[in-house]
């Protein structure tokens, strides 16, 4: 399936077909040139919106169930997606209880991941495999950066009055600012729901344009909220606004609603995903947040990503997990892989 593309910021000019990229196994290695042109985003387009704001709910929550029914991912293959999981994880830390020891902690956890034996029962020592970034609260990012520098390991910081998002623009910015200052090259910035309800496009779009100046070079994850959102018309709504925006990535949720990241609402998100990118060429990025803590479910989610997008969304530049306890439970069923056995929680440090 493919569609004509219209550059950002063109109006009727020549056009051409993207295919989506090749569906290619799993395990397929990713070329190391794989780089990942930057969305620049686009005009706020209406008329695209309403072309694809019809959501059917039944028919997500039928092929979602059919995805994790399907597969069955078991042994050898189980425990290199698992692996695949924690290289996609954004070890989180978002607490009112924070402390800068904390933060360390959870850096030291992202640096070594697994117990020595259990490394050695997989035979990767020689391997890198680690969360992507850690994520924390602004007043820890300097502390973050400093912990994992020389490592590869991104530092993102929650930000814009997180997470409600109900600051004034101007302080919301602000705070953009102050943490890339202190070395954040992610920032996970959280909308203003009523906006949505409000269907005020316009603003939205605004506010988010504004946010991807503020950030400079690091790169925007767009929280939507989606558990405060109510439909999944207006989930796929808001994700658009968000790409058009210059959104790298679209993300679930905060963790912190009532009702966090489903693969029902994920399946809508990754098909506007989709459809931007038939529409524009660009590729853009997808974060499940809040609710995600057990192996089994990561699985659910990479399996989701795979069958929908394709390969070059199993890896970190396109794909993140929020998560705090999710490494602790792929560590205990890395263990059972090995030994046939669950060990306590307790036997594995925590982030």
């Amino acid at each position: 399936m493919s569609s004509t593309i219209r550059e950002a910021g063109l109006g009727g000019g020549a056009s051409k077909v993207t295919p989506l990229p090749a569906r290619t196994a799993a395990n397929t290695p990713v070329p190391p040139d794989h780089a990942i042109a930057r969305n620049p985003g686009m005009r706020l387009d209406l008329g695209f919106m309403e072309s694809v704001r019809s959501v059917n709910r039944s028919a997500l929550e039928r092929r979602v169930a059919s995805l994790t029914k399907r597969r069955s991912i078991k042994a050898d293959n189980q425990a290199a997606w698992l692996l695949r999981a924690v290289a996609c994880m954004d070890l989180t830390t978002l607490n009112s209880n924070d402390t800068e020891e904390r933060v360390r902690r959870l850096c030291a956890k992202a640096i070594n991941p697994f117990r020595r034996d259990i490394v050695e029962g997989l035979g990767i020592a020689g391997e890198t495999i680690r969360p992507a970034a850690v994520c924390v609260y602004h007043p820890f990012v300097a502390t973050a950066v400093d912990t994992v520098r020389g490592t590869g390991i991104h530092v993102a910081a929650v930000s814009t009055a997180f997470p409600h998002g109900l600051a004034p623009l101007s302080t919301r910015l602000q705070e953009i600012e102050a943490s890339v200052r202190d070395g954040a090259d992610e920032i996970d910035v959280v909308i203003p729901r009523g906006l949505v309800f409000g269907a005020k496009w316009q603003e939205l779009y605004n506010e988010i344009v504004s946010m991807r100046a503020a950030c400079g070079e690091a790169h925007l994850k767009v929280i939507l909220g989606t558990g405060d959102l109510a439909t999944l018309r207006n989930v796929m709504l808001a994700s658009m606004v968000a790409m058009m925006a210059g959104a790298d990535f679209i993300k679930t949720s905060t963790g912190k609603e009532s009702v966090n990241a489903t693969l029902p609402v994920g399946l809508a998100m990754v098909r506007a995903i989709r459809a931007y990118f038939e529409e524009t060429g660009y590729l853009i990025g997808f974060k499940p947040a809040g609710g995600i803590s057990t192996a089994k479910v990561s699985l659910d989610w990479l399996v989701l990503m795979k069958e929908e997008l394709g390969r070059p969304w199993l890896e970190p530049e396109l794909f993140r997990f929020g998560a705090s306890s999710l490494l602790t439970d792929i560590e205990r069923q890395l263990e059972h892989h090995l030994t046939g056995h669950y060990s306590a929680n307790h036997r594995h440090a925590m982030a």
